[in-house]
């Protein structure tokens, strides 16, 4: 059989790689002129005004809107600021001369350049229609009144959870806020962003009484016509059916969060600073591609000569290696949820460390928290979340200062929970360089790379397997940094490295990508 040519997913990626040689010709100065503001607004509208709901009630000032259950918008409140909302304002400014927000999900360079908007199929509470969340103000603001349920449903190929349901979220992205610094390549880190998001909608949901089922399969064109974005500048990346705990009838069965789209491999000369815009059209599911009644069982056009690994399985055994238990007693959230609502706010990318060791128990713990969420589900929390498909996912984590633990490069194995050694050597050095000259890399105790075989998620998916792959990536790195925040450890990650090095060093399979980096240590000072 001929070798196939490379999908568009695989072209962009090889495109996008930084590579020792040709980075320095790949950079660009910055223009601050045209700095996005990471805040879209809605001059005409209703504004649902959030903050009053966070205080205590007795404290609580009237609202301008119809309230009948104030529990409810508390819940709605807590559940927004703890995905997405304002934690901080630094002093210094943009040169826009607006100062800088941090939020409670972290973004590259701080740009955001993700949305959220509420869909309202029409409660007591909330009148039908689509709203906007508003974070510098921490509101809804109400923009279209009409009732799109429907429209939802279909672009969505009719599922279940939808059915059941009364209100849904949905994440955008908008392109320049992040392309604005890291060009084409910023496509990863968009989806990697999103990702964070997706952790924090996950776990606060969990500390209000929601539960979010996930969606990456929809027709995007039609949702992006249906929320009025402007393709160009805004796309649709998530959707979410946000059933409410409280009411028995929304207690759904999980549904299927990964549709296919399809592979494209045959495309023309594609220039710097298109490819993004290019690759987030060719990844669209189109209104004729999927039958509303194959929702269930559609399965992508495969590669057939990639075999997908074995669900629940760990993929790498390496019988000879030398083998560390990861068993580890769950995180205690001492003050139950509310602890971990807290931990959310004062998140903080570490901004160095001081290069002295964990302790092997630290680790385990983090893993635990991140790759085992059914330990948790008797602290509240969402035993099963929803992520794409973390079959397509591997872990390998390089081991610089673990006391307990040798130096080196491990493949952890989430179903076995363990830590299987690939390379015997400590890497510092190496992922200061690998790191792009970082000294985050070179001072962190381990460095966690999440890798996936892009070929065979391709084979399964098409190429929207790129978004998902780092949708999950993102998720699962937001529970790394909530874990290490909570147990008062360092933490930050990286997604510029040297990408083909970081296998060649590190001894991980050729046909693994890396797509994020999480670096844990001791960190030097508060993280900004």
């Amino acid at each position: 059989m001929p070798e196939l040519n490379p999908s568009i997913a695989q072209h962009y990626h090889e495109r996008t790689k930084y590579d020792p040689k040709t980075l320095a010709g790949k950079s660009h100065q910055l223009d601050w002129g045209s700095q996005p503001i990471p805040f879209k607004e809605y001059k005409i509208g209703k504004v649902y005004n959030l903050k009053p709901y966070l205080q205590h009630p007795e404290e609580r000032p009237q609202v301008d809107f119809p309230v009948v259950d104030p529990s409810w918008w508390q819940r709605l409140s807590l559940l927004l600021i703890h995905s997405y909302g304002l934690t901080a304002m630094l002093p210094a400014v943009t040169m826009t001369g607006e100062p800088m927000y941090l939020r409670t999900a972290p973004s590259a360079g701080g740009l955001y350049p993700a949305e959220v908007y509420l869909i309202s199929r029409g409660t007591p509470e909330l009148p039908a229609g689509l709203y906007s969340y508003q974070p510098k103000i921490h509101s809804l603001v109400r923009f279209w009144d009409s009732d799109i349920w429907t429209g939802l449903q279909a672009a969505c190929f009719w599922p279940q959870t939808l059915e059941g349901t009364q209100m849904a979220l949905v994440t955008t992205a908008i392109f320049f806020r992040s392309a604005w610094r890291y060009q084409d390549r910023a496509y990863r880190r968009i989806f990697l962003d999103t990702g964070h998001l997706l952790g924090n909608i996950e776990l606060a949901c969990a500390m209000n009484d929601f539960r979010p089922h996930l969606m990456g399969g929809f027709v995007d064109e039609a949702i992006n016509r249906m929320l009025y974005l402007d393709p160009e500048q805004e796309g649709v990346t998530t959707i979410m059916a946000l059933a409410d705990l409280l009411d028995i009838r929304q207690n759904l069965p999980v549904g299927r969060t990964a549709l296919p789209s399809a592979t494209q491999t045959e495309y023309p000369a594609i220039p710097d600073g298109d490819l993004l815009a290019y690759l987030h059209q060719a990844t669209q599911i189109r209104d004729d591609q999927i039958p509303p009644t194959e929702q269930v069982t559609v399965t992508a056009k495969a590669d057939p000569s990639v075999s997908a690994p074995p669900a629940n399985r760990d993929k790498y055994n390496l019988p000879f290696c030398a083998k560390v238990s990861t068993v580890s007693h769950p995180i205690s959230w001492a003050e139950g949820l509310g602890d971990l609502g807290n931990t959310i706010l004062r998140r903080r990318s570490t901004r160095a460390y001081t290069g002295a060791a964990l302790v092997l128990d630290e680790l385990t713990a983090l893993l635990d928290f991140t790759y085992q969420p059914q330990h948790y589900q008797n602290q509240g929390m969402d035993g099963n979340p929803d992520y794409f498909d973390l079959n397509l996912i591997q872990t390998f984590i390089a081991v610089s200062e673990v006391t307990g633990l040798e130096e080196g490069c491990y493949y952890y194995a989430p179903v076995a929970q363990e830590l299987r050694q690939i390379r015997f050597k400590n890497f510092r050095r190496e992922l200061h360089y690998l790191c792009l000259g970082q000294d985050l890399g070179r001072d962190a105790a381990a460095v966690v790379f999440h890798t996936a075989d892009l070929r065979s998620a391709i084979g399964q998916y098409g190429d929207r397997a790129y978004r998902y792959l780092h949708l999950d990536a993102g998720h699962l790195g937001q529970r790394l940094n909530l874990a290490a925040i909570h147990l008062g450890l360092g933490v930050s990650g990286i997604g510029g490295f040297f990408d083909d090095q970081v296998n060649e060093v590190l001894g991980i399979p050729a046909e693994e990508a890396v797509l994020y980096i999480t670096t844990l240590g001791r960190p030097r000072s508060a993280g900004a």
